[in-house]
């Protein structure tokens, strides 16, 4: 039996990753193990999202040069070393040269021939395996089922890659162009899944609600409601979710998927970026404001209760005070359950990277700061209107202390309970006794759980879900 240890750095779909290449090399004799120092394989999954991104990678690295000197001289063992995702993609000859040391180098369309790539490594020869090219084959068609049961919220990957090329970012050119998994593959995925106790799928994309797939036997090609119907039709699928989406491929089969679908969570991370044109222009985001407003206008309009989440970008190039109040405006008029904030940095080979009127790091900050301050003000009060409320919520692991339970609302809120193990997998009724900043806090209730409208005071709108198990 050999040890496997993988860290994953970024989103979603890097987790999903992770555990796929766990499943690719659980026939070779890896077991996955939480302790790098006794691993015979350790695999930084990582993400080139972010500013510095490589450098946290090389900093890892640093302490994994560590573990593999000591293991060789100690144990006389060999651990193999393989950088594996975005960074990867992107920085392979970096890599190669900062850190000789990596066995391999693996990106994020390749990790399928991972099995061929450890057989060629040779610790020894201090040169490692790269493979970071964009194959012919589909690495989805070469994995294996599953290895282990996921708990009771997985991921399951849909749609990879991205055609948008937004100027700031390098998804494009990482993860490659957009692509679909035909529907007969993702529904057989889904179905594993639940067969080992999966309540809940995140159905997960660089831009998921592009998703255009082959249909089944019928030929054809669906769009993403269409997915999500056929999905909800799986005897214990309790919940469905999908992230990340654009604004442009919000259609209409998709929208109204949240009205006419019990099972379809009602929250949505819909990125906008920026609330003024001007930014969106540059951004290449190829929608305005007013757009994304319309969106989600209808969304509200099909489902009242429906929780929102995006992100945006502060300080990008060109960035004055009032393209500033606009993104403050938008922000003030949609209303979010959460969000996430960011000041612009320079991924390099963007062509944002070179563009002019950079924007100074201290007014980037200043107005982080003011979004970040109105975002949480949004977020707490959405929390604070579901207390006393009983809502269900899905039991997913222990929480960080003694009795403590975590799961998650249908509005994705982070809910904590005093509770013994045998919960998880549950779908309890919980009543909401307290509301935090990232969390709410709650305990089991005697009446049964719908998921409850969280809108304004002057309206009201209930939907009730499969119901408590």
């Amino acid at each position: 039996m050999k040890k496997l240890y993988i860290k994953t750095f970024g989103c979603q779909m890097n987790v999903y990753d992770s555990e796929r290449m766990a499943d690719v090399l659980a026939p070779t004799g890896y077991v996955q193990t939480d302790a790098p120092e006794d691993a015979d394989m350790v695999i930084l999954n990582t993400c080139h999202i972010r500013e510095k991104a490589s450098e946290k990678v090389f900093s890892d690295l640093g302490r994994l040069r560590v573990l593999k000197k000591r293991a060789q001289e100690q144990q006389n063992r060999q651990m193999l070393i393989a950088v594996a995702g975005c960074v990867a993609q992107a920085e392979g000859e970096e890599i190669t040269r900062r850190a000789p040391y990596v066995d391999m180098v693996v990106g994020p369309q390749t990790y399928h021939r991972l099995p061929e790539l450890v057989a060629r490594a040779d610790p020894s020869a201090r040169k490692s395996v790269v493979d970071t090219e964009f194959p012919q084959e589909v690495k989805f068609d070469f994995l294996p089922e599953e290895a282990a049961p996921r708990g009771p919220a997985a991921f399951l990957s849909v749609q990879e890659g991205c055609d948008k090329f937004c100027s700031f970012c390098v998804v494009p050119y990482t993860r490659g162009a957009e692509f679909s998994r035909p529907a007969s593959q993702i529904l057989a995925e889904a179905r594993r899944l639940v067969a080992s106790g999966t309540r809940e799928i995140t159905l997960l994309g660089q831009n998921v609600n592009a998703w255009h797939g082959q249909a089944g036997n019928n030929g054809g090609t669906w769009g993403l409601g269409r997915l999500l119907r056929e999905l909800a039709e799986i005897d214990g699928l309790d919940r469905l979710r999908y992230t990340t989406s654009h604004p442009l491929d919000m259609d209409e089969e998709l929208m109204t998927a949240h009205r006419d679908i019990p099972v379809l969570m009602p929250y949505l991370h819909l990125p906008v970026q920026a609330g003024s044109d001007k930014i969106l222009a540059a951004m290449n985001r190829r929608h305005t404001a007013d757009d994304y407003r319309r969106i989600i206008e209808r969304l509200r309009e099909l489902r009242p209760d429906i929780a929102l989440s995006g992100d945006f970008i502060v300080g990008f190039p060109g960035e004055s005070d009032k393209d500033f109040a606009d993104t403050i405006k938008l922000v003030s008029d949609i209303g979010y359950a959460s969000a996430y904030s960011f000041k612009y940095s320079a991924r390099p080979g963007t062509p944002a990277s070179g563009a002019g009127e950079q924007v100074d790091e201290q007014v980037k900050s200043d107005r982080l700061a003011a979004l970040q301050q109105l975002l949480d003000a949004q977020q707490l009060a959405f929390n604070k209107k579901c207390e006393g409320m009983t809502m269900p919520v899905l039991i997913e692991k222990q929480g960080g202390r003694d009795g403590q339970m975590t799961g998650r609302s249908p509005f994705m809120q982070s809910v904590y309970l005093k509770g013994e193990a045998s919960w998880i997998g549950r779908i309890m009724a919980l009543e909401i006794t307290q509301a935090r900043q990232n969390s709410l806090w709650s305990a089991p209730a005697d009446i049964p759980a719908v998921i409850p409208a969280v809108i304004p005071a002057d309206t009201t709108a209930d939907a009730t879900t499969k119901g408590a198990a």
